[in-house]
């Protein structure tokens, strides 16, 4: 009952800034102060502000066709996986910027022009691609991997040094919020192929302590690499209930989420946490907000109406099942009530979903984040 007075809470003073059917323009920050001088993105398609625009490749995962984009100013289709707005807009609207830091690749990375240098000091940069995992072979070929992407903040990082000097940038980096969000990927991934290779319960339970292994190490080894080029905030969320998004629930008769994906994400979410505890000691300087997604999202699916959603299992843009069969596209079905869905495609949040999530890990009940939350991480020295 606790928890959920406390999320009751936090979403009315959400929703006091969000006008049902309307594009969320101003974010009501409390506490607010000083902004960070940059935030810098790294993660999948809940991040990616439109990086995939620019792979080539029929298997490339997009979103830069209608009816994606449909809440955004303009109803244009970024090449955000939303409606609108997405989680890594609403962060950085909360941490006190204008507007979420551009896609790296959108930014002419391979040129010696200023687009990218001028971003990567005002304000920052998004790596973050639609389909990416921490493991490489996630999605080979038609993404970008959480490993390249830490590449190319490397290579960012040597042209910032260039413009204005080492010390000038490594003062603006152990200021700068460092956001990441992924892993859901992976195991969409692992599920499938297990699924494919009918392995017994005992099999699966090897294969997923070996998955954790191998993603464990890869996540630490990005941390304690992106530490080494400067960074020292790391607002961090962890994987959501990826059994409960509609590509997966069609998958039932019922329409029932998938314990199999929840509890891998369960389990690894809590070897999350603890690996950043163990980092933390061994890391000088470094600082961490851990925010639950999956524990939110845990929440408003169970009482939805506290939060305003009407509908949890469906997609607002799709077709077939739930909506569940097909990406969102200009011949799909659309719903007319978007901010009454938890799901706007078959597996991202809404805007409005995006919304109360970010403002929760912002200064919400302590319940979502932890050892602090993103403003206290905003506010840390």
């Amino acid at each position: 009952m606790e928890g959920r007075l406390r999320l009751q809470l936090c979403l009315a003073m959400c929703v006091q800034v969000l006008v049902v059917g309307t594009v969320v323009g101003t974010v009501v920050v409390a506490g607010a102060g000083a902004r960070p001088p940059a935030m810098y993105v790294f993660g999948s398609s809940i991040v990616d502000v439109g990086n995939n625009n620019y792979l080539p490749g029929a298997a490339v995962a997009r979103a830069n066709r209608p009816y994606n984009g449909i809440d955004f100013p303009g109803s244009i289709p970024t090449g955000r996986f939303s409606n609108g707005y997405n989680t890594a807009d609403y962060v950085a609207k909360n941490m006190g910027f204008v507007l979420s830091p551009p896609a790296y690749l959108s930014l002419a990375p391979n040129s010696t022009s200023s687009p990218l240098v001028l971003a990567a000091l005002s304000s920052g940069v998004n790596y973050a691609s639609g389909g990416a995992g921490i493991l490489d072979s996630t999605n080979a070929g038609s993404t970008i991997p959480l490993s390249k992407q830490s590449e190319y903040f490397n290579a960012t990082k040597a042209k910032m040094v260039a413009a204005v000097g080492a010390g000038a940038v490594s003062s603006l980096l152990s200021r700068s919020i460092f956001l990441v969000n992924i892993g859901n990927n992976d195991f969409y991934v692992f599920a499938a192929a297990e699924l494919a290779r009918n392995r017994s319960a005992e099999e699966q339970r090897s294969d997923a302590a070996a998955l954790y292994a191998s993603l464990l190490s890869n996540y630490s080894a990005t941390i304690t690499e992106l530490y080494a080029m400067g960074a020292r905030k790391f607002a961090i969320m962890n994987v959501w209930q990826l059994g409960c998004v509609p590509a997966v629930r069609v998958l039932s008769p019922t329409g029932a989420c998938s314990g199999l994906l929840n509890q891998l994400a369960g389990g690894f979410n809590g070897a999350l946490g603890s690996l950043l505890a163990s980092l933390a000691p061994k890391l000088p300087g470094l600082a961490y907000s851990l925010a639950d997604s999956f524990g939110f999202t845990q929440d408003v699916l169970a009482d939805p109406a506290v939060a305003g959603f009407t509908d949890i299992a469906g997609a607002c843009c799709g077709s077939g099942r739930l909506g569940g069969e097909a990406d969102c596209a200009p011949n799909s079905t659309l719903c007319a009530d978007r901010d009454r869905h938890v799901f706007w495609d078959r597996a991202h949040p809404s805007q409005r979903m995006a919304f109360l999530a970010a403002q929760a890990f912002y200064d919400g009940p302590a319940k979502y984040t932890s050892p602090i939350n993103f403003m206290q991480l905003v506010q840390s020295r």
